[in-house]
């Protein structure tokens, strides 16, 4: 016999957390083993029930699902997340995809794509919804641009984007180079200044499309 598909979910909205458990605890081959509100005790939660995919909500009370997206990554890499939203705007996008997300849906998703983006990502799939499909494949498809030279980022500076791609916080990225948190900050701002950024995600999607941040 095959084993179900075991589904942590996360979301505010009680009508819309109840009716999701609903539709998951009734489909053959998941088993829902929690629904939380609020991602408050995520680490205990992941601990204890060990889920293979997660319904991440992203806005919620305390902890947002994009903060929490890099923490069940670095516990848990094997463990897929799905986020939900109402927003399909790019900046949200980009940044669940770079923090880990196997997938993107829109609230509006019919129930029945809910539970086929479940089992999709289980078997090594990205769902999305078909309008955040299309953003993502937009922007990969625009081509690169070719600029100066001064433009491109230092070493130091490479390493410090290449932890805000990893969600790491300012501290672990000090604690990682072996540099202060002030020296972070400064190597920040002159990122945001070369990039013409004003924000994380900003100069992350930036020098992802530009390509000027080696692997």
């Amino acid at each position: 016999m095959e084993n179900k598909v075991k589904v942590l979910l996360y979301e505010d909205n009680r009508d819309l957390r109840e009716g999701i458990a609903y539709l998951l605890q009734a489909t053959p081959g998941l088993e829902l083993v929690g629904a939380f509100p609020h991602v408050n005790n995520l680490k205990s939660e992941l601990h204890a029930y060990m889920p293979d995919v997660v319904l991440l909500d992203i806005n919620m009370p305390g902890m947002s699902g994009l903060e929490a997206l890099p923490i069940i990554k670095s516990l848990y890499p094997k463990i897929q997340v799905i986020m939900q939203t109402v927003f399909d705007d790019d900046e949200r996008i980009f940044q669940a995809i770079r923090g880990g997300a196997s997938g993107y849906l829109l609230k509006n998703t019919p129930p029945a794509e809910i539970v086929q983006a479940v089992f999709d990502v289980h078997r090594g799939g990205s769902p999305m919804t078909s309008s955040v499909a299309r953003k993502v494949l937009q922007f990969f498809q625009q081509p690169p641009k070719t600029h100066p030279a001064d433009h491109l980022l230092s070493a130091r500076e490479q390493d410090i984007l290449k932890g805000l791609m990893k969600g790491y916080s300012y501290k672990l990225i000090a604690d990682e180079l072996h540099i202060s948190i002030d020296t972070v900050r400064t190597h920040i701002r002159n990122v945001y200044d070369k990039l013409q950024v004003n924000s994380k995600t900003e100069a992350i999607l930036k020098a992802m499309k530009e390509g000027w941040v080696s692997e």
